[in-house]
């Protein structure tokens, strides 16, 4: 059976790689034609987002990344900003 949820029970849900890593909160869904587009996960204090990201404050992931949205959020591992990406574009 599918479970359904509405969008506004999803925010401030904190956010998970499959790795196991805390990413960030989510602020806001990004909405196409009555579609989900992405969802923008804050980076807080103690996340791994505030790691690789210094002073951003979040990113958008597209929501193709999510795995799965329950008690949390999880995404793929691939969402991860990776550092060699921020230093080319220094």
């Amino acid at each position: 059976m599918l479970r359904t949820r509405e969008i506004t029970g999803v925010y401030d849900m904190r956010v998970y790689t499959d790795m196991g890593d805390y990413f960030g909160d989510v602020e806001e869904v990004i909405l196409t034609t009555n579609k989900i587009f992405g969802w923008r996960i804050k980076a807080t204090r103690s996340s791994f987002l505030t790691k690789v990201l210094g002073g951003a404050k979040g990113v958008i992931v597209p929501h193709q990344l999510v795995k799965a949205i329950g008690d949390v959020m999880i995404i793929n591992k691939s969402a991860i900003p990776s550092h060699e990406e921020k230093e080319e574009k220094d």
